[in-house]
């Protein structure tokens, strides 16, 4: 089954991740390495509102393909190089049609 899988994101301070987004979206086309990943997109929020959300990241993959993104190095790079920029965040997964 394919799967999209959702990331959003709110950032703690928006305006210093502009300079961030370039190095965020070539991690995440990165992943299409990752056999049984299909698409990426990152997109931004055009509503600056308290209660939105600044990035959803999205990445379409078979669903068996969720377990090596998770042990991948891209997924460990992300944690580990954005985290501390990250106010919160929500995890999506549905089947894509």
């Amino acid at each position: 089954m394919r799967i999209k899988h959702c990331i959003l994101v709110k950032w703690k301070d928006k305006e210093s991740m502009k300079e961030k987004e370039k190095d965020i979206e070539t991690l995440f086309l990165n992943v299409l390495e990752i056999e049984g990943t299909y698409q990426v997109e990152l997109i931004n929020n055009v509503i600056d509102r308290p209660n939105r959300y600044d990035l959803m990241i999205s990445i379409e993959m078979e669903e068996e393909s969720l377990i090596k993104y998770d042990v991948s190095s891209y997924h460990r790079l992300w944690k580990d190089n954005y985290s501390q920029y990250i106010e919160s965040k929500a995890i999506f997964d549905y089947e894509s049609r």
